[in-house]
C-alpha cells in the first residue's frame, strides 16, 4: 500500500512512464489505483517516429502490470517522509509476520 498512497500525491504532476515494450510516456498523472494502473493525460510519446499511431492520442490507461519505470519529477518527492513511511510498513510487517507459525515458548 506503500506505493499506492505514495502515487495518490502525485496526482496532477507530470510523470514519464517506461513500458515493459520500451515505450516511453509523458504525461500528467490523473488517476492511480490500488494495482497501481495508472491513467495520464496529455501525453506525449518520447520516440514519435517508432510510435507514430500514438501521436493522436492524449489520454491513456496503463496497466499497472506492463510498467518497468516511472520518473518522477524530484520537486514532487518528500524523501524525508518516504523515508518514514518506508520505515514504519517495515516494522507493521515485522509485527505482523511475528505471531505466526509452529512451536513456541
Amino acid at each position: 500500500m506503500l506505493f499506492f498512497s505514495f502515487f495518490k500525491t502525485l496526482v496532477d504532476h507530470e510523470v514519464t512512464l517506461e513500458l515493459k515494450n520500451d515505450l516511453r510516456i509523458t504525461g500528467t498523472l490523473k488517476s492511480v489505483d490500488q494495482f497501481l494502473n495508472i491513467k495520464l493525460d496529455e501525453i506525449r510519446v518520447a520516440d514519435e517516429a517508432r510510435h507514430p499511431h500514438l501521436a493522436a492520442v492524449r489520454n491513456v490507461f496503463i496497466r499497472g502490470s506492463v510498467v518497468r519505470y516511472v520518473h518522477l519529477p524530484a520537486n514532487a518527492v518528500d524523501t524525508a517522509l518516504l523515508e518514514d513511511a518506508t520505515r514504519r510498513e517495515a516494522v507493521n510487517v515485522a509485527n505482523v509476520g511475528a505471531g505466526r507459525g509452529r512451536g513456541g515458548p
